[in-house]
């Protein structure tokens, strides 16, 4: 009886239906290690559904998410319709006719009072651990309203109104959606916008669907992040095996070649290298310019020593004068004063005798 589940399991596993099974990233191998894991991922299915709830908490979810867009939906049309006149308040120009400054004047009216007795309402649960804003209730709002006549008038005006500002915000957004609906006169533009709520519900529809793809996408991609490594594990695992087996089983004897063949190479390079230094040589040096060169070189030894003796005598003419000591310096002094100032006499002559 353990092996139908399994089995079963298995072949979904196989098949591709992994969404039939709780969220988890299986293989046949780790289905095959754990034999009861199967048995458990079977019996989780009737209790679970495809993202991992429960099937009481998954129609519970389902429940709320419904009554959630239901009062969304309710919101929206008063959040438009409130929205609606604030605009048509706020577009307001100069110079409208009496009638139609007064219809403004009284909605914008209105539109302020509800918003104050929205404000002062309290919620019956509070109303003992707060108080109103300013002492303020409801009902002294309510007394800035219009009058009642007034207020009919607008009621029977508002529609004709709205219906205009919707139809103008219609053609705006196909205006948007469908820029070259800008050249078609204003009975074609209507005709269009009737079909544009179907166009956007279908663009929309097509976006929900891409998103599931994607979320799909991201699944399958989050499965083969955690198959990916158990893949590189396996694949360095063999590497090894081949490495231990069948490399360093002849690597010695490889290197040793290699070493020789090396070894070899080298030598010859360094032979070519000899060799073309020499050709080199003999090709820029002939016998004629080799003797000339001994020569110069014969007679730059020559004057090289001769000049060492000369520094040497130097140094030891210095060495004497050194020995002198502070007096030879002051006869130096004395005697450089002495051969300027025989320099600057003989200059004077020499400029006497020019004249």
């Amino acid at each position: 009886m353990a092996s139908a589940p399994r089995t079963i399991a298995t072949d979904l596993l196989q098949q591709g239906h992994e969404s039939c099974l709780p969220p988890c990233s299986l293989t046949k191998e780790d289905l095959t290690a754990y034999p009861g894991l199967a048995n458990l991922l079977m019996g989780l299915t009737k209790r679970m559904d495809s993202t991992g709830l429960s099937v009481n908490l998954a129609q519970q979810l389902e429940e709320a998410r419904k009554e959630l867009q239901v009062r969304k939906a309710s919101w929206l049309k008063w959040e438009t319709l409130h929205r609606l006149l604030q605009e048509a308040l706020r577009e307001q120009g100069t110079g409208l006719p009496p009638e139609d400054r007064k219809f403004l004047e009284v909605l914008e009216q209105q539109l302020l009072v509800g918003e104050l007795k929205r404000m002062l309402e309290v919620d019956p649960s509070l109303q003992s651990t707060q108080s109103s804003l300013l002492g303020l209730e409801p009902s002294h709002v309510l007394e800035l309203l219009p009058p009642k006549q007034e207020v009919e008038q607008i009621q029977k005006r508002l529609p004709t109104e709205l219906e205009k500002h919707l139809k103008s915000k219609c053609l705006a957004l196909l205006s948007y959606y469908r820029p070259e609906s800008d050249s078609a006169n204003e009975t074609v533009r209507v005709a269009m916008s009737g079909t544009l709520a179907e166009r956007l519900a279908e663009e929309k529809q097509r976006l929900q669907e891409a998103k599931a793809r994607q979320q799909e996408l991201v699944g399958l991609l989050e499965q083969q992040k955690a198959t990916y490594p158990q893949v590189l594990l396996r694949c360095v695992a063999m590497l090894k095996r081949l490495a231990r087996e069948y490399r360093l089983g002849t690597q010695s004897e490889l290197d040793r070649l290699n070493t020789h063949y090396l070894e070899i190479k080298c030598s010859a390079m360094f032979l070519k290298i000899r060799l073309e230094e020499l050709s080199i040589l003999l090709e820029t040096y002939t016998p004629e310019k080799v003797d000339v060169h001994r020569m110069i070189r014969d007679d730059l030894q020559a004057k090289l020593s001769q000049e060492e003796q000369n520094l040497a005598t130097s140094r030891k003419i210095l060495s004497d004068y050194e020995m002198l000591g502070s007096a030879f310096e002051e006869l130096v002094k004395e005697y450089a004063q002495l051969k300027g100032t025989i320099h600057n006499r003989q200059w004077m002559l020499k400029e006497f005798n020019k004249d």
